[in-house]
């Protein structure tokens, strides 16, 4: 294993300056940011606040329904002063329930039936909030901040056109722990918030335990080359391999070009 070292205050202070350099050149000062509770809006939502002041950052948060730790999401935008809106999807998820749900919705002829999904349930969340957080932000004039990271990305624990559609990513560079170290240099956030136990509050399980791996060891794999037990390396290979669509642009078809 290579040497790796991480220098969370000096990364904090870059990424402060980033994100203030970029709102400059591009001529926006307002962002919008889905506050889940969790690490990473938490931690973006600081780092927002520190480079262009509370008053410019506006936390959405979007609960499906119930959401048992939105007090966490109220409490993130208490403690940083920044500006807070709740928008509940729940009536939205439901519509979109029933327009599809073949037991409810007989196929015509012709037409093909839609089966119920889980997982497509699922990802229904991050996409309906993807839509809310834009209306609102061009509603406001602000850029959308992402917050996902490093690790979430790959290995694809993140949802296409859903936590990966924004204007700018803060995050995106960091891997989950690099991201609690971060969140730690910074005494205006609650310590229980940056090092919670990282959910996606709708399937009822932790990140881990949905992906069947540590973000410890996929931060070893990212920045060293391997977590140390081959067999978990290759899973998380597997996992790269398989989401790189997630991390890309849309391929786009080349008709033009003479065949090989």
């Amino acid at each position: 294993m290579s040497e790796y070292c991480f220098d969370a205050p000096a990364v904090r202070d870059r990424l402060v300056r980033e994100i203030r350099n970029l709102s400059q050149a591009q001529g926006f000062s307002k962002v919008v940011i889905g506050i889940s509770g969790g690490k990473d809006s938490t931690v973006t939502a600081a780092l927002c606040a520190r480079a262009l002041g509370p008053e410019n950052v506006f936390g959405v948060m979007m609960p499906d329904g119930e959401q048992k730790d939105i007090a966490d999401s109220q409490r993130v935008c208490e403690v940083l002063k920044i500006n807070k809106r709740v928008v509940n999807i729940g009536a939205m998820h439901r519509a979109l329930r029933e327009v599809t749900d073949q037991n409810t919705v007989t196929a015509g002829e012709g037409e093909f039936s839609i089966p119920y999904s889980r997982e497509s349930d699922i990802n229904v969340g991050p996409r309906l909030r993807m839509t809310a957080v834009r209306y609102i932000g061009q509603a406001i004039g602000a850029r959308l901040a992402g917050t996902g990271n490093l690790s979430e990305a790959t290995v694809g624990y993140c949802t296409k056109d859903g936590d990966t559609s924004c204007d700018f990513s803060v995050l995106g560079r960091l891997t989950s722990v690099e991201v609690v170290e971060v969140g730690l240099t910074m005494a205006e956030l609650p310590r229980d918030l940056v090092v919670k136990t990282p959910t996606d509050g709708l399937s009822g399980k932790s990140d881990e335990e949905r992906l069947g791996l540590t973000y410890q060891d996929i931060h070893k794999y990212i920045r060293l080359g391997t977590c140390g037990n081959q067999e978990t390396d290759e899973k998380i290979r597997a996992k790269e391999r398989a989401n790189m669509h997630k991390r890309r642009m849309p391929l786009i078809l080349d008709p033009m070009k003479e065949d090989e």
